[in-house]
């Protein structure tokens, strides 16, 4: 399996490509829609436009698409001021593409389908989470230079880039991450975990970006409603396919500052699920398999129980 190094871009003031490193195709960017319309929409203000100098380079860019839940349509309905801003500034830059959502994880899968089915052999989708603060400087800085994370995929050939957020120790997400998911990882899948975190402290990242032929053979696969970022990296260990980290910066989707207990519970909770459906998935043809699951169920209700009491402690 090719590795490369996580790579760290200086900012840059708007998107330029290297001239001696030319695309093979082209950038194709999915903007997963805030589920709750923020009140304030400096964030989003700050991030459509830079949708808008995507949208006009077109030979580097495909049209982008935003992915919109129903239930955030029908409840902006009632804010003619939220109305607008979509009318005038999200599908004057894009396409936007709506759905009945069951969680974000099936909003990637909508929008990365849809850019997909435009798409051809060499080209790289990227995923933008919209509910960052982007108005604040720090998220204007990291605006300025996130499409150097595309990039990373499209010129180095790399199958996967992640976006990896920079956070304290005590972070809610680093808590979550350190306790929860990789404890749980290194459970069902400890070769593979091992080999993640040479990448990445942030198996769950909103911010990465596929090529083609990654996108192709994911999306043949089961698609999860939840923690689809942990499902990717699995099946790219396990396929040896190229990954890449892209160090995104200090910006949050936290407005408290931090998870309640109750989400880090639930996201905890959800995360076992999920690893525990992918093990069966790729070991009930197996000589023997229900008796290792057995094994391997028991010890992960010991790490989850152990997990979810550190969080009740530190959050």
């Amino acid at each position: 399996m090719k590795r490369t190094s996580g790579r760290k871009v200086s900012p840059l003031p708007s998107r330029s490509r290297s001239v001696s490193s030319p695309a093979s195709g082209r950038i194709h960017p999915v903007v997963i829609y805030p589920f709750r319309h923020p009140a304030n929409l400096g964030d989003l203000e700050e991030l459509y436009a830079l949708i808008a100098r995507l949208d006009q380079d077109k030979a580097t860019y495909a049209r982008p698409i935003t992915v919109m839940d129903c239930k955030t349509r029908r409840a902006m309905a009632r804010s003619p001021r939220h109305v607008r801003f979509v009318e005038q500034r999200v599908a004057r830059h894009s396409d936007i593409l709506e759905g009945w959502c069951v969680d974000t994880c099936q909003m990637w899968y909508t929008g990365l389908g849809e850019a997909f089915a435009r798409g051809r052999d060499g080209d790289t989708y990227w995923l933008i989470p919209g509910d960052f603060n982007y108005g604040a400087p720090v998220g204007r800085e990291v605006l300025s230079r996130l499409h150097d994370l595309p990039e990373i995929c499209d010129e180095l050939q790399q199958d996967v880039c992640i976006g990896e957020i920079a956070t304290d120790h005590n972070h809610s997400k680093q808590l979550i991450d350190t306790y929860g998911t990789f404890a749980l990882l290194y459970n069902w899948f400890p070769a593979e975990a091992r080999a993640i975190r040479e990448f990445t402290e942030r198996p769950r990242s909103e911010f990465f970006a596929l090529r083609h032929g990654f996108l192709d053979a994911m999306l043949g696969r089961r698609w999860y409603a939840y923690e689809q970022t942990v499902v990717m990296l699995l099946h790219a260990i396990l396929d040896q396919r190229s990954i890449s980290r892209f160090f995104v910066g200090h910006i949050t989707d936290l407005p408290e500052g931090r998870d309640s207990l109750s989400s880090a519970m639930q996201q905890v909770e959800r995360t076992e699920r999920v690893l525990k459906t992918m093990w069966r998935e790729l070991h009930h043809q197996k000589t023997g398999w229900s008796q290792q699951y057995r094994r391997l169920e028991s010890n992960s209700e010991q790490v989850r129980r152990t997990a979810l009491a550190i969080l009740e402690n530190l959050l």
